[in-house]
């Protein structure tokens, strides 16, 4: 009888100790799967504090940024407008304004192409050119990327690495690019942004002066800090995992 409780016992330990190896084993694998997933856009910030960043793609049409630098200025919160260099040639005093305000100017290409249709050698000219325009406005280097339409594949994100640049998507897009009503703008980006979310507004949508208020106002009423790219975004010592966020190495 004892002989038969101390083996069924046996077993038992050995199944839970075949299961923590296993538990481990697919622990270690993901793990290393993630970190060989670096050449992908960052999505989002793995983090623990109510931090998030609000993004403006700007590419053919200035007539709203005015009204989003009032708003941004009303709550004292900086943001990022990644900005295409043939619209800068055009615009010079507006990304002069945006960058004299305390805003971050970003690189979304010089012509708007789409990154997997062209080469390697055209990346770096959109790339180069658009941070020469913004260097002379700014008198700063950006080292940050939004690739049009969100669009890029592994290679492109190489070429980019090697130029220095972070490539930069998003995780909550508020689609106003729509022109949809202000409420669903509103909702849809109160109720899918969490710590770490970098947020994807067009800047040229209607009304844009009272959805991005709300907004704002939602986000500092419960407890959120909203920061440029380059403040959201981990300096060093990272990864960027299969899903797109960026997290910091253990």
């Amino acid at each position: 009888m004892f002989a038969r409780t101390r083996a069924f016992l046996s077993s038992i330990i050995l199944f839970l100790l075949g299961l923590i190896l296993i538990f481990a084993l697919v622990y270690w694998i993901r793990i290393f799967l993630n970190q060989q997933n670096s050449d992908i856009p960052i999505y989002k910030v793995d983090t623990n504090k109510n931090e998030i960043a609000l993004t403006f793609d700007i590419s053919y049409n200035e007539r709203n940024i005015d009204e989003i630098l009032e708003v941004l200025d009303k709550y004292d919160v900086k943001a990022t407008f990644f900005v295409v260099g043939n619209w800068i040639d055009e615009n010079k005093d507006v990304v002069k304004k945006i960058y004299d305000r305390g805003h971050e100017i970003g690189n979304h290409s010089c012509t708007h192409p789409y990154f997997n249709e062209i080469s390697e050698e055209d990346m770096k000219k959109e790339l180069e050119s658009t941070s020469k325009r913004i260097k002379d406005i700014t008198g700063e280097d950006t080292k940050i990327f939004r690739p049009p339409y969100g669009e890029i594949n592994e290679d492109g994100v190489k070429v980019c690495e090697s130029l220095g640049y972070k490539v930069v998507n998003w995780d909550v897009d508020s689609m106003d690019w729509k022109n949809i009503k202000d409420i669903y703008i509103i909702d849809r980006v109160s109720q899918n942004a969490t710590p770490g979310s970098i947020i994807l507004f067009q800047g040229e949508g209607k009304n844009v002066e009272n959805y991005l208020d709300s907004i704002i106002s939602h986000f500092s009423k419960s407890g959120y800090k909203m920061l440029k790219i380059s403040e959201l975004l981990y300096d060093d010592n990272y990864y960027v995992d299969s899903s797109g966020v960026q997290r910091k190495k253990e």
